[in-house]
């Protein structure tokens, strides 16, 4: 926030004062106020960074400053220890604090208490204006004051609070800094009572809550499981021959991450959630290091890399790694007395692709899955998974679909289990064999039992 020192006119400060009013700057006024910036303020740029609002202060049709906020820095020491927010909230909520990058008293208008006048009026409005423009209100604003011109007597004036110096750096692209060598201060205001609760809180207010939407869902795997996970997958065969930036087991490992949190997995999807993983957790996944920024970062994959994995992953192999895996996070399962549940689904956007699943119902394991061939139907899916499938003990369940003989016979011969399944009008024969059978045998129970059962078992 800097103010140019000029000289004043002394008669026309109380007019002045009086009646400054602002408001944003129009689309027709921009190259005038763009090159305002650049023939008078100190920096002499009027370029901004990512979301940004330009105000113009008026007195008697007159401009006498102009201001402008932009997007907050992305990492500044003393002001993420004042937040105290963890570095994932940071990524989300980033966009709720903006920076003012550029504050401008016009040459001829330099009367006392004018700029902090503007800054109050500013301030007013400033939250409203950013929910009007983005969708979304702003928290926390954040100024730099260069100490070697200016005092920061405006930011006293208004109520900020000094944090301490910057490092010498600025923003040159949105994820890139070149240093300047010229520290300044930091100075930092709540724009609402509670600002920085929020930011750090578990969940933002309702009102809020749109901005964390368009995120892909955070990953909640720390470092320290993301590393031993991707050991599972490293003996997937690779159908890709030279070099290549990422491991097949880093890349199943993040799919196994977004199927976790329930993201829609077509490529675009999974370079989204891998492209908001902290730099910590790219690191644990092996990801390449991406030396084009300053300071430790890492390069997450490109959707194409996920496109080519979806087409060429060895399923059958990818099953025996995710069920060790979870054998490993569950501990080993009692199939015993279990009951397992198999049926069918349309996975969504797949364009009719269906696959059979089986499911342990008592602790809700996943046991292994069968694509439907085309043209087909599960019954030859559901055979195909019970006879690889961990179902010894268990009872398994389906639907009428799979009341087949050869099913049965697989269940309990091949496979040492039990089977309950249901029979249905539209079953040609079905339904009267089940009958003539339960007849047949009802001579076998007593009459109490016989009457338990009843004839339309």
């Amino acid at each position: 926030m800097n103010v140019a020192k000029r000289p004043v006119v002394p008669d026309a400060q109380k007019d002045l004062l009086d009646g400054v009013q602002i408001r944003l700057c129009l689309l027709e006024e921009l190259e005038r106020f763009d090159q305002l910036l650049v023939d008078q303020h100190y920096l002499q740029n009027a370029h901004l960074v990512g979301e940004r609002l330009r105000y113009v202060a008026e007195s008697q049709g007159q401009w006498v400053g102009l201001m402008t906020w932009s997007a907050g820095c992305f990492h500044l020491k003393h002001r993420e220890a004042w937040i105290s927010w963890n570095p994932k909230q940071k990524k989300r909520r980033l966009p709720l604090v903006v920076n003012n990058s550029r504050f401008l008293i016009l040459e001829g208008f330099h009367v006392p208490n004018l700029a902090s006048r503007f800054m109050k009026l500013a301030l007013a409005r400033l939250s409203q204006d950013w929910q009007n423009a983005y969708g979304h209100e702003v928290l926390i604003a954040e100024s730099f004051v260069d100490s070697q011109k200016y005092q920061g007597t405006c930011d006293k004036a208004s109520g900020w609070t000094l944090l301490g110096q910057t490092q010498g750096f600025q923003r040159a692209r949105p994820d890139f800094y070149q240093a300047h060598e010229r520290p300044k201060q930091l100075w930092v205001r709540e724009l609402r009572p509670g600002a920085r609760t929020i930011l750090r809180g578990r969940n933002l207010p309702p009102a809020l809550q749109a901005l964390e939407a368009k995120h892909p869902p955070e990953c909640p795997q720390e470092p320290a499981q993301l590393r031993p996970m991707r050991r599972f997958f490293e003996g997937l065969s690779d159908w890709r021959h030279g070099s290549f930036d990422f491991a097949l087991s880093s890349l199943v490992a993040v799919t196994v991450c977004a199927l976790l949190c329930q993201v829609c997995l077509g490529q675009r999807d999974l370079a989204a959630f891998a492209a908001d993983l902290t730099d910590a957790q790219m690191e644990a996944l092996g990801f390449p290091r991406d030396w084009s920024r300053r300071g430790r970062h890492y390069r997450p994959p490109s959707e194409s890399s996920f496109f080519r994995l979806l087409s060429h992953l060895p399923s059958r192999e990818l099953e025996k790694s995710l069920l060790a895996w979870q054998d490993t996070v569950l501990g080993p399962r009692d199939s015993h007395g279990d009951q397992v549940a198999v049926d069918g689904k349309e996975l969504l956007n797949s364009q009719g692709l269906e696959i059979a699943s089986a499911y342990s119902v008592q602790d809700g394991r996943w046991l292994g899955s069968e694509l439907v061939a085309q043209g087909s139907n599960e019954i030859p899916a559901v055979q195909a998974l019970l006879r690889r499938a961990e179902i010894e003990g268990s009872l398994v369940t389906a639907d009428a679909l799979n009341t087949q003989t050869e099913t049965a016979r697989i269940i309990v011969q091949e496979r040492g289990a039990d089977y309950l399944l249901p029979v249905k009008g539209n079953h040609k024969g079905v339904q009267e064999n089940v009958q003539q059978l339960h007849q047949g045998l009802s001579h076998g129970f007593s009459p109490s039992a016989s009457g338990v059962l009843g004839p339309d078992v």
